[in-house]
């Protein structure tokens, strides 16, 4: 075995994902990785990101993939109320925020991609962790004021849940959700089904 397998095959024992830049690092060409590839020993999950087959990502193998490859992004709307746990939709492709004028990101997965101003974008980012990996997806209450902003790409009736679910599990208090509806501009929008919610 050559020290070029060596290296690709200590990787590939870490049975998790790594970039073509870790590989790079690591000593391994390109050629290689293609090499790899080829006979089966490795799998392109995306634009420079390989993986060993059959690993098991996580439950989120898209967030994870996109930090991976140093994407600024930020998990929103029905794919957020997935991980804050108050939804009955199942999103089939992961929705993400990224900044006015970011570049969509790179990848072979489908994605849904909003974008936001900076003072939207950067109001109410909490932090979480996969696999030792730190990513940022919205707060339940932006979240909501998210899914009213965008109702005609997700639908009224998924935003209603969020809004109903959110408060029979006090997932956020009134002044919190009404704090991110005003950065949104959906107070007025929210305010009727709140009310019948509340009432």
């Amino acid at each position: 075995m050559t020290p070029a397998q060596e290296k690709i095959e200590k990787l590939l024992q870490q049975q998790k994902p790594f970039t073509a830049e870790e590989a790079h690092t690591a000593g391994i060409s390109a050629q290689m990785l293609a090499h790899y590839c080829r006979k089966g020993k490795l799998e392109r999950a995306c634009r420079g990101i390989y993986t060993p087959p059959e690993t098991e990502i996580t439950q989120y193998p898209e967030i994870e993939l996109l930090v991976r490859k140093k994407t600024d992004f930020v998990v929103c709307l029905i794919s957020a109320l997935q991980i804050h746990e108050f939804t009955t939709q199942l999103a089939n492709t992961l929705w993400i925020a990224i900044r006015q004028g970011a570049r969509i990101p790179s990848v072979q997965f489908p994605i849904h991609c909003i974008r936001l101003t900076d003072a939207v974008y950067s109001y109410g980012i909490e932090e979480r962790e996969l696999n030792g990996l730190k990513f940022k997806v919205f707060s339940a209450a932006k979240t909501v004021a998210d899914c009213f902003k965008f109702r005609n790409k997700i639908g009224l009736d998924v935003a209603l849940e969020a809004l109903k679910e959110g408060y029979r599990k006090k997932m956020f208090t009134p002044s919190e959700l009404h704090n991110a509806a005003e950065i949104c501009r959906v107070k007025n929008v929210i305010r009727p089904y709140e009310e019948l919610i509340l009432s």
